[in-house]
């Protein structure tokens, strides 16, 4: 039940081929309960109903049985990789809201890249000071074991 790319890219286009809110017909050949969608994804209930609590998604309801829509499944693999890349809820929101007000995608696809070159800065920034941090630690293990050494002699 998996969409999108195996290499952890974004793929807006896989909400492109889901079902639009109100499109019943579209929706029926797609719907899922919370365990299958949970399974699917490799999360846990509270993790679905935290995400439609957010208003990420917006399951349909048949009693107390909440149910996913391609739609809804798809968003929530858009929302668990923007999660996996850094993204805050604000910003995989706004990113999910662009979708829905602008349907030739080219705004949301303007904010996504402006939204990936900021975490790359961030995340290579990240990375320079963790290579510091170890080549630090790196240099005191050299001196401590040459210490030990020293003074074992």
């Amino acid at each position: 039940m998996t969409h999108g790319s195996d290499d952890g890219s974004v793929v807006p286009q896989a909400i492109d081929h889901a079902p639009h809110p109100g499109d019943a017909g579209a929706a029926l050949a797609g719907l899922c309960g919370i365990n299958e969608v949970a399974a699917d994804l490799g999360i846990t209930h509270r993790t679905l109903r935290f995400y439609e609590d957010k208003g990420l998604i917006e399951p349909a309801r048949v009693g107390n049985t909440r149910i996913y829509s391609r739609r809804d499944v798809a968003r929530m693999q858009l929302i668990l990789r923007g999660k996996r890349l850094g993204f805050s809820i604000r910003e995989i929101k706004e990113f999910l809201d662009l979708y829905d007000a602008d349907p030739t995608q080219l705004e949301q696809m303007q904010h996504l890249v402006a939204q990936i070159r900021v975490r790359t800065r961030q995340l290579e920034r990240q990375r320079a000071a963790l290579d510091m941090t170890i080549a630090e630690l790196k240099s005191m293990d050299q001196q401590a074991s040459a210490r030990i050494t020293e003074l074992s002699s």
